[in-house]
């Protein structure tokens, strides 16, 4: 009796395909809606999951989980109703490691399968869940990566003072490269001499407002905000 009322109670459990657009664009002309709808209708019929809903998030951004539907669906999850969900792609669902991870902690803490269409991956299976943690660790090694390779740029970029961001105080731009100014470099040398000393930044920006050196975004009067982000500048601290 136990077994026939846990069996009920797995066979009423929903199956839910997850769809997501970003832009309001795609929602108003609905192909890509339509597009992953048919492929997760197509893929739960190849599967034998009957009676599969389809909740939709329209104009909406996958940095977060701060989405209607999803929302909605959560809550579904929580409360029990929910044995499976299918989406076209993992991007669809969410594009941030963390999130996948804590999504996954959920559906595990209340049995219910992910499944995603397009990389052939099922969290009910356990080969399923290897790859998508393997996925996950690949994931976060490459956006890691990344960021190490823009810091070395970076990095490089300052070194030869080539310039990928607004003119620092104390040059000039000769196209891209980064040209000492000489009239900014004085009074960039007293503003380091006196915030070496234990001046603070009013202090320095009234020294600076009053040798009238104008400010990078213009004006006349240098507030401490301004002699800050000048002081902690990556190229004044790493050249001072």
């Amino acid at each position: 009796m136990r077994q026939r009322r846990q069996k009920h109670a797995e066979a009423s459990r929903a199956v839910v395909g997850y769809v997501r657009v970003s832009t309001e664009e795609q929602a108003s002309t609905g192909v890509s809606l339509a597009a992953q709808e048919a492929r997760i209708g197509a893929y739960c019929a190849a599967m034998s999951l009957d009676g599969v809903s389809i909740v939709a998030d329209r104009g909406a951004s996958a940095k977060s989980l701060e989405r209607p539907a999803l929302r909605t669906l959560l809550d579904r999850v929580r409360a029990g109703s929910v044995a499976t969900v299918v989406v076209l792609k993992l991007d669809r669902l969410t594009r941030s490691v963390r999130d996948l991870a804590d999504l996954l902690d959920l559906f595990a803490k209340h049995e219910v399968a992910l499944v995603s269409v397009s990389e052939h991956l099922d969290t009910s299976s356990a080969a399923g869940r290897l790859v998508l943690n393997v996925m996950g660790t690949v994931s976060q090694w490459e956006r890691e990566a990344i960021g190490e390779r823009t810091a070395t740029a970076l990095a490089h970029k300052r070194i030869v003072r080539t310039a990928y961001s607004p003119t620092p105080f104390g040059y000039t731009r000769d196209g891209n490269a980064l040209v000492p100014s000489p009239a900014e470099q004085d009074a960039l040398a007293e503003a380091i001499r006196m915030d070496r000393a234990g001046a603070s930044f009013r202090e320095i920006g009234r020294m600076l407002t009053d040798r009238r050196v104008q400010p990078k975004r213009g004006g006349s009067i240098w507030y401490a905000s301004s002699v800050r982000s000048m002081l902690r500048s990556r190229i004044v601290t790493e050249t001072a």
